[in-house]
């Protein structure tokens, strides 16, 4: 039988684990950075400078933006919750908006998980130009939604 979920214990244990693993915090982000780094560089073509271009993007638009790994290899970019992550597949460089179907997106950047309930993404291909004032707009609107919604909080997402 399934315990109910109690809000006040949860909330409790939430900040009884972040008080003892804060001085494994930036240990935890350095570590994450380097696998980032370490990500990007396997691809020595455009799929690597475009997913560097990216992140750069990401961290100009919020220089406190916490990095994650998860999913056995998948940077994870967070403010308030999980709000993007990056791939990089044969063809194309993926960012997924965690929460994009409920974003705006009036330059119609969003071109890939289109018929999903929560995610959208974007992918970018190798003659594809980023349109980098539109995404930061976007980005800017994925925290917003974050810091104005109950989304799920990870592990990379609780400090900011």
């Amino acid at each position: 039988m399934d315990t109910p979920y109690n809000a006040k214990s949860a909330k409790l244990s939430a900040a009884k684990s972040r008080a003892g693993s804060r001085a494994s915090d930036s240990i935890d982000r350095q570590e994450a950075a380097r696998r980032i780094d370490n990500y990007i560089a396997e691809f020595d073509d455009w799929r690597g400078e475009r997913m560097a271009e990216l992140r750069k993007i990401i961290h100009e638009v919020n220089p406190d933006v916490v990095e994650d790994w998860k999913w056995m290899g998948t940077p994870v970019w967070s403010h308030n919750g999980m709000y993007a992550h990056g791939n990089i597949f044969k063809a194309k460089v993926k960012l997924t908006f965690h929460h994009g179907a409920q974003l705006p997106d009036p330059y119609k950047l969003f071109n890939a998980s289109l018929a999903a309930k929560m995610s959208r993404a974007i992918d970018i291909f190798e003659q594809d130009m980023i349109d980098v004032s539109a995404l930061k707009t976007l980005l800017r609107e994925a925290m917003d939604y974050n810091e104005t919604h109950d989304v799920p909080q990870s592990k990379g997402s609780r400090d900011v």
